[in-house]
């Protein structure tokens, strides 16, 4: 275990703000969580990192930010069609994407290049192309910090969502998670369901491969995604809005070319990025903060741009979207 103190954070976000924390305690070892309820760390003011990638912050974090680096992926059970793999929370989301791809292992191929930890994944219920964590995920373990005892939530215990799930929700800061069980397909299936995905494997007449999808995704992605460590982002800064499908038909009368995408029943899901590009902010920047040229959806820090900033910008663009499409857009990035 490391524990550092008056630490700055600009390191450990994604969207490089610089803010500082009273005190950064890592650890390597499933082992030293111990210490970590010995020392009564979470009776204290307490955040759990990931990878960075999903946050932004506002202000300095007066407390103890808790990262966990630890690693391993164990094959616990397997079949003639499938194996599930116990990850370790610290294992990098794309070395684990690699692994699947390098031992045959279906599922998880649609979500490559998303920044992040292992950890993360079900929190966020991570999702792109047409494929979230929550289809392949069958449990995730971890400590109830209060209480300090074990738990393993099944997927349905896990309440997933769009974007969303237990841990996001009734079990906000409640929960450390050490390890997600995946449960992946060993026979061959593909999804490339996805317009933009199935849209380049035509253009570049590509057979169906693990690698080939895994590659159009991240190509998709860089085309119109900046890339971690040259621009400050978090990627989607906003969920897609979920609306009534009556309100949907008001909007297809002003706006016949709406993206949307069926969610059952009354319900419709609209592109939060078509819906502030129609109103001109693709590419707009105020000071420091931006709305990225290639991708209304993803807000930006060019260099100096505090929290706060950003956090302005993101609210303007709230405030608009709703004045003229009656549509409220929820930020998907945890702000602090």
């Amino acid at each position: 275990m490391n524990i550092q103190y008056n630490l700055s954070l600009l390191p450990y976000n994604t969207f490089a703000v610089d803010v500082k924390c009273s005190q950064l305690v890592t650890f390597e070892q499933e082992e030293e969580i111990q210490s970590l309820f010995q020392e009564k760390v979470f009776q204290r003011k307490f955040l759990i990192l990931g990878y960075g990638s999903n946050i932004l912050f506002t202000q300095d974090f007066d407390g103890v930010v808790i990262q966990l680096k630890t690693k391993g992926i164990e094959k616990i059970k397997e079949t003639d069609v499938e194996v599930y793999l116990q990850v370790a929370a610290g294992e990098l989301w794309d070395d684990f994407i690699q692994y699947c791809i390098d031992n045959t292992y279906y599922g998880l191929e649609n979500l490559a290049g998303i920044p992040g930890l292992v950890g993360s994944s079900p929190v966020q219920n991570i999702g792109a192309y047409g494929v979230e964590a929550k289809d392949t995920i069958h449990s995730v373990k971890g400590y109830f910090v209060q209480s300090e005892k074990a738990f393993e939530f099944s997927n349905t215990d896990c309440e997933f969502a769009y974007r969303s799930s237990i841990f996001k929700t009734n079990l906000k800061n409640q929960c450390l998670i050490t390890h997600v069980i995946f449960r992946l397909s060993k026979k061959e299936n593909y999804n490339i369901k996805y317009k933009a995905l199935e849209d380049y494997f035509k253009k570049n007449n590509l057979s169906l491969s693990l690698n080939n999808i895994a590659e159009a995704v991240v190509n998709i992605r860089n085309s119109k995604l900046p890339k971690v460590g040259e621009i400050g982002s978090a990627g989607s800064f906003f969920q897609n809005p979920i609306v009534l499908r009556s309100h949907y038909q008001k909007l297809l009368e002003k706006y016949p070319n709406l993206i949307s995408y069926e969610m059952g029943g009354e319900k419709v899901k609209l592109a939060a990025g078509q819906l502030i590009d129609l109103l001109g902010w693709k590419g707009k920047r105020i000071g420091d903060a931006g709305v990225y040229p290639l991708q209304a959806l993803v807000l930006v820090n060019y260099g100096k741009a505090k929290g706060k900033e950003i956090v302005d910008m993101a609210k303007q663009i709230q405030s608009d979207v709703y004045n003229h499409f009656g549509v409220e857009l929820q930020s998907e990035v945890n702000i602090i």
